[in-house]
This record gives C-alpha cells, sequence and structure tokens, in this order.
C-alpha cells in the first residue's frame, strides 16, 4: 500500500509538470519574497514516515511569528499541516519547526507566512515510505566549495524527478579566505565569498552560510528536496578533529570557541535536528545511519611528516610505526557511544529484515596506497617539497601504510570494529563518502571476508588528483590506483558531479554523474557510470 501511494505521488508531481513545478520556480516571486524579509528560501530536511523538518530564514527589525503551511498540492487548496515558529534574531533569524501527522511516502509542498501575509517561495518535500517499499533514490553531494566553479551539480540533481532525498555528507562549505583555496587565478568570476576573511568567529560562520545558501542552484535543491546532512571538516576548519584542527592557528582565539561557533551556525543555517547522529528508515528497504567522525569522539590524526621527522632512517621508523602505533586499538574515529549506538543500529536493522544498512558517513574507509608509478606523476623537475612528499609516501606504502590517514585508514582498528559489527548482523553494509573530491568504488572486507561496499562521491566543484598531476590521464592514474590498493573496483579522478544511489530489495545501483564543466553556468552532463551490487554479496557485481 506504501509502495503504491508513493508510485502514485511520483505520478501527480510529473504530471503536475509545468503546473506544479513551475510555480515553485517563478523568479519574479522569489525577488519579491526576498525583498520581504524571506532572504534565502526554504529548505526541508530530516523526513520521517510522518514528520518532516521545515526551515526558512525572515529577516526584520524584531523576532517574526511565522506560520507554516503544508498541502498536497502546490495550490494550498486544503492545508493539511503546519504550525508557529519564531524566527529569532539569536538564531541569526533563521527558523526551523518539525510538522507531524503526515502520511508515509508522500510529497507535500510547503510555504511560511510573515506576520504581514508576506509568503516565502514554496517548497516541495517528501515523507519515508512505511512498510513493503520497491525503490528508493537518493542523491549524494559533497565537497562544495563556492569560488572553485559553479555547483552545476545541485542544478542537474534539481531538475530531475527521479530523486527521493538529497544526501550531503560534508563540505557543504570551505572555511578558507578569498583567494586561498582556491587561488586568485583559479577563482571563477562571480562566485565570490562573503566574508574575505577566513571564518572563526559565529558571525564570520554565518555570513559564510548566508553566501553560499544565496547560490540559485543551492537553493533550488533544497527547494525541492529533503536533505539529511553531516559536517566534515571545513564546516569547521580542516582536517578537524575533537580537540583541535590543522587550520586553527595562533590567534585565531580557543579551538572550543572556534568549534562551538562553527556548530552553532550550522545548526541555524541547515535543515537539520540538534543531535549530532542520528538514522532514517526507509520502510523496509533500507535504514540509513548519518554517524559523525570530527568532532565527537575523533582523535588526532598521525602525520608521515612527523614519524620520519629527525636522524635515522625513515623506513625502519615507518616499519615500526606500521607495527604499534598506527594498529593501537584504544584509537577512535567516532567514540565509544557513537560506536555502541551505530553497531546496536546495524544489528537491529538487519534483525527487522530490512534489506540495506545505509552508513551515509564523511571519509573514505576503503584503503588506498601510494602506487610506485606516483614518481613518475610530477615531472622531473617537481619541487624539493613536493619530491620529499612522494618519497615519503612511496617508503609509508612499502611498510604497509596507506597515504590518507585522515580517512579510515588512519584508524584501522575503529574501522575493523565497525565492519566486525557489520558482518556479526549479517548486515548489507553500503557505506556513503565524499572527503576526497574524488570518485571511488570499493568492496570492503575484514577477516578475509566480505563486510559491504562503499559509494564515495565525486566533489560538487572542489579540485581531486588532476589538479595536481596534471598531464597524466585519468585512465594512468585509474590503473596505478588499482593496482597498489586491492579493495578498488573502479574510480575517476578527473571529474566533478554527483552520485544517484538507487535502491531495491535486492539490489543497489550507484550512478556517478559527471557535469561537463564548473567553469561557466551550464547543468549539462559529460557522462554517468554505473556500477550494482547484489543483496547478500557484500561486494560489487563483477562489471
Amino acid at each position: 500500500m506504501h509502495q503504491l501511494w508513493g508510485e502514485m505521488d511520483r505520478r501527480l508531481l510529473i504530471k503536475l509538470g509545468t503546473a506544479g513545478l513551475a510555480a515553485l520556480s517563478l523568479p519574479g516571486a522569489v525577488r519579491a519574497a526576498m525583498a520581504q524579509g524571506f532572504t534565502h528560501g526554504v529548505a526541508s530536511g530530516e523526513p520521517g514516515a510522518n514528520s518532516v523538518l521545515l526551515w526558512t530564514r525572515y529577516a526584520a527589525a524584531n523576532d517574526s511569528a511565522l506560520t507554516a503551511e503544508l498541502s498536497e498540492t502546490p495550490d494550498f487548496a486544503r492545508i493539511v499541516g503546519g504550525g508557529s515558529v519564531t524566527a529569532e534574531g539569536e538564531r541569526d533569524h533563521t527558523a526551523k519547526l518539525v510538522v507531524d501527522g503526515l502520511e508515509p511516502g508522500r510529497w507535500y509542498f510547503y510555504r511560511f507566512v510573515a506576520p504581514d501575509g508576506t509568503k516565502s517561495v514554496t517548497g516541495r518535500t517528501r515523507t519515508l515510505p512505511a512498510g513493503p517499499t520497491g525503490n528508493f533514490t537518493l542523491a549524494l553531494f559533497s565537497c562544495s566549495n563556492l569560488p572553485f566553479g559553479w555547483f552545476n551539480a545541485y542544478a542537474h540533481a534539481a531538475a530531475r524527478q527521479d530523486i527521493d532525498l538529497a544526501v550531503h555528507v560534508g563540505d557543504y562549505l570551505y572555511e578558507y579566505p578569498a583567494g586561498d583555496y582556491p587561488s586568485i587565478k583559479q577563482m571563477v568570476p562571480g562566485r565570490d565569498i562573503q566574508p574575505a576573511h577566513e571564518i572563526v568567529a559565529l558571525a564570520d560562520y554565518r555570513l559564510r552560510y548566508a553566501a553560499y545558501r544565496s547560490d540559485p542552484d543551492l537553493a533550488r535543491l533544497h527547494q525541492l528536496y529533503p536533505m539529511i546532512a553531516q559536517w566534515d571538516d571545513h564546516e569547521f576548519t580542516n582536517d578537524t578533529w575533537k580537540g583541535g584542527a590543522e587550520n586553527h592557528n595562533e590567534g585565531e582565539g580557543s579551538w572550543a570557541d572556534r568549534a562551538a561557533a562553527a556548530e552553532r551556525a550550522y545548526r541555524e543555517w541547515m535543515p537539520v535536528a540538534d543531535t549530532r547522529w542520528r538514522h532514517y528508515q526507509v520502510g523496509d528497504l533500507a535504514t540509513i545511519f548519518l554517524p559523525e567522525t570530527r568532532v565527537t569522539g575523533r582523535d588526532k590524526q598521525f602525520e608521515i611528516d612527523e614519524i620520519v621527522a629527525g636522524a635515522g632512517d625513515a623506513a625502519a621508523k615507518l616499519k615500526q610505526f606500521a607495527e604499534t602505533a598506527y594498529r593501537d586499538p584504544a584509537r577512535q574515529m567516532m567514540g565509544a557511544e557513537q560506536e555502541n549506538w551505530l553497531f546496536a543500529g546495524l544489528a537491529a536493522s538487519a534483525k527487522a529484515g530490512t534489506r540495506w544498512q545505509v552508513c551515509a558517513q564523511q571519509v573514505i574507509m576503503g584503503s588506498l596506497f601510494t602506487p610506485p608509478e606516483t614518481k613518475d606523476w610530477f615531472g622531473a623537475n617537481m619541487a624539493d617539497n613536493v619530491r620529499r612528499r612522494v618519497e615519503t609516501s612511496m617508503l609509508a606504502a612499502r611498510a604497509g601504510l596507506p597515504f590518507n590517514l585522515d580517512a579510515w585508514d588512519g584508524y584501522p582498528a575503529a574501522r575493523s570494529r565497525l565492519l566486525a559489527a557489520a558482518q556479526r548482523a549479517d548486515a548489507d553494509l553500503v557505506t556513503l563518502t565524499g572527503d576526497t573530491h574524488n570518485a571511488w568504488a570499493f568492496d570492503l572486507a575484514e577477516g578475509g571476508r566480505p563486510a559491504g561496499i562503499e559509494i564515495a562521491g565525486q566533489s560538487v566543484t572542489s579540485p581531486g588528483y588532476e589538479n595536481y598531476t596534471r598531464g597524466i590521464s585519468d585512465a594512468r592514474r585509474v590503473a596505478a590506483l588499482r593496482g597498489s590498493s586491492p579493495e578498488l573496483k573502479w574510480a575517476n579522478t578527473e571529474d566533478r558531479g554527483y552520485v544517484t544511489v538507487a535502491l531495491t530489495p535486492e539490489r543497489v545501483t550507484a550512478n556517478w554523474h559527471n557535469v561537463e564543466t564548473i567553469r561557466s553556468h551550464t547543468p549539462a552532463l559529460k557522462n554517468t557510470h554505473s556500477m550494482a551490487a547484489t543483496r547478500g554479496r557484500r561486494k560489487y557485481d563483477a562489471v
């Protein structure tokens, strides 16, 4: 029944076509709403079978009491839900509320009404299905650095009719000052950020969110689809861990104050619940877990340069490290409390007969090792610092060490605990990942047995391997990486875009959609690569 209702809703949206969706995109209405206090459109998130969270921002001299309205049709002929919420100056004039009492697996239209009767733009959202569910499609996004280019991945996804839920797994924005990352030369004209300096204080983070949320393609995506989201490091600053970050420096105040400001702004500006980790039930088809891997329990990252520093044999130091500190079982990525929550959740989901256990998290879980071919990728005239880094990375690989110690590769004991928990639960684990800016497909294993698959998405705009190994083809890079990294089944190291993940009871299909360009504003696709996994195999199907 719920599956049938979901299909009826989908047909309704397609039938509405220009009448329904065009009603959500009138430029004049958008401009009018923004001029009258609704400055950044609307958004929704945290969907359940009977509820959804709604978000808006209404700027005024004082706190403003807003009314939210939900309807099954875009003309709001019959209001079926809503509520009252205050846009408070204390929360940067943002407002969010959870609307209950909704039907499972249904699309709804919604809007906010200001005290003077002014209406926001109309948004569209949906509840999660309950009971037997035949299909559900996620859109996976990560790493959207505004000055690097246009958010064409958002634009393409927003124009589709087959997405049920957007998932953003982090680096929704970046903290750097203008001209840093990207450099002035790399910046795309018209893609300016505010403030121009690095964001450190609460007012800085708020203004940076305001700049990003003014992007028309991101605004459109939020307007049309519910989103579940979790921060990675750049919502705070680069390489965040529970006690600090690589990019938190002297003169920037206390780490505790900065982290608190970053978390507060995130909760104000994003359509998210005020809990650090949570899960979502998609009928009997999937449980989606959304863990937090940065500021709750993560221990400080290892740095290869620190391990080999000083006099002595670098290879011997790396070998000793690989056999001792690297494998310390006490090191945490999530913390014990969150591990217990996730492991128990995997077991409960599988026991209940839910087909897929989806872990939407931030950093790569599969292992990547520096290939020996790397020494030929930077040319004979590579800078001394690059030469040293390449040589050290190759020594690390020979010692059995991966190259990205900020990922799960830097926390092998914690990764083993998670994958072993999935195996004990007899879970069909699918991890969704961002962070690296490139696209990857990994088979995950523990103790020599399959444990699940990883679908790692390419960035929306942030540069990947192609930016650092110019003149080396994608095919050449990928062949070398696959040769050095047995878990890696496929990769794309040159394109930007997003991933759709189509779930059915017996199959999950990942489609990596690559946009033609980010240097100009166009949603055109370059190509799409697809891979699938069959339930029960816990690895990708043979290509």
